[in-house]
């Protein structure tokens, strides 16, 4: 295949998929339906018009009858009178236009004939025509609904280019909103350190802050010498004596005599279970 071959098939392939993209159906049902309406039109005149003639060729048959009868009554009158001469002339006369009436009579049949052939296709076109419609507007309707439940059916699935603009831009709108809640908790965070001043009035207490952040580091670390405690491996912290044994869920020793105080002092807070 040559070149030239080639570049005009791909042509006319793009020039084809782009008119199949840009032709409605419907458009194309109603042109059709309007050519064959015009075809109809044309049929229809076209009686008229052989119908019009039939009518004249009528008129001047009957007109060459008056005269043909007119000459026979002058040819009777002048062979009443004598004049067998005026009779000869008026008959010659007569007897042409019978002539002409004969051939007028054969052109009226003939447009009669015609006449009826159109008539008949005129009704028979009719009945395509009609036809036609009631096929174009059952196609158009079908068409309708077809393309309304695609595009439904896209709208939901969110492939149409609508919906997808809309799917673009709320998903735009949630990166942004994520974006600005990170950027409000971050500053946020460096107000509450004060890595940030406040200009609003309403400036954070550097030194409790580290007070509380020391504080609850110390929470933390009383809780892992009770941990400790609980487990043996250490004595209990400072805070559990204050407690005393009823909030650590420690049994209360017996007394031990007064001349033991430091036995009794570390007795107190033996935990259940260890050797006495």
């Amino acid at each position: 295949m040559s070149v030239m071959k080639r570049l005009s098939m791909i042509f006319k392939s793009k020039a084809n998929n782009a008119l199949d993209k840009m032709e409605d159906p419907r458009e194309t049902l109603d042109y059709s339906y309007q050519r064959q309406l015009e075809l109809l039109q044309k049929v229809r005149r076209g009686v008229a018009d052989v119908a019009t003639s039939r009518k004249r060729v009528e008129l001047q048959i009957n007109q060459i009858e008056a005269q043909s009868r007119k000459l026979e009554e002058q040819g009777r009158k002048a062979l009443g009178v004598g004049r067998e001469d005026l009779a000869r002339e008026a008959l010659t006369r007569r007897s042409s236009l019978q002539t002409q009436i004969a051939d007028l009579r054969v052109q009226h049949d003939n447009l009669q004939g015609e006449e009826e052939k159109l008539t008949t296709a005129s009704h028979r076109l009719q009945a395509k025509v009609d036809s036609f419609r009631t096929r174009k507007e059952t196609i158009k309707a079908t068409y309708t609904a077809a393309e309304a439940q695609t595009r439904i059916n896209e709208a939901f699935s969110g492939i149409s280019e609508e919906m997808g603009d809309v799917g673009l831009a709320i998903q735009r709108a949630e990166d942004k909103t994520a974006s600005m809640q990170a950027r409000a908790g971050a500053i946020d965070e460096l107000l509450a350190s004060g890595a940030l001043d406040d200009f609003s009035g309403q400036r954070g207490d550097d030194i409790q802050a580290e007070l509380d952040r020391m504080g609850g580091g110390h929470d933390v670390e009383l809780e892992i010498a009770r941990m400790k405690a609980e487990l043996g491996q250490g004595p209990a912290p400072k805070s559990a004596i204050e407690q005393g044994p009823s909030q650590q869920g420690y049994q209360q020793p017996q007394q031990q005599p007064q001349q033991q105080p430091q036995n009794q002092q570390t007795q107190q807070f033996r935990q259940p279970g260890e050797g006495l």
